[in-house]
């Protein structure tokens, strides 16, 4: 994949449910090479953990990543895509 139709994005995770992080540990297992950097924070005061990553990748990868983690009962996920810095004054 040209560098071109690559992406920079974020992607938000806020688990509600603590049963549900075996299966959002192994999709972000299956998309390590699209992973950019992780931080993941227990928000103990009000039982909730949230997770963000800066991934690196083509629009379709990125919304599928999403997609797959979004239909994750127990957790709910945003993502937001950069602009190629070709594009940003378009």
């Amino acid at each position: 994949m040209q560098d071109a139709d690559k992406r920079i994005g974020i992607i938000g995770i806020v688990i509600h449910n603590l049963e549900c992080t075996a299966g959002i540990n192994q999709i972000l297992h299956e998309y390590a090479n699209l992973i950019v950097g992780r931080m993941g924070i227990p928000y103990r005061e009000r039982g909730i953990s949230v997770i963000t990553l800066i991934v690196d990748g083509s629009n379709d990868e990125i919304s599928t990543l999403t997609g797959k983690l979004g239909r994750i009962s127990g957790a709910t996920v945003k993502s937001m895509v950069a602009k190629n810095p070709e594009n940003a004054n378009a």
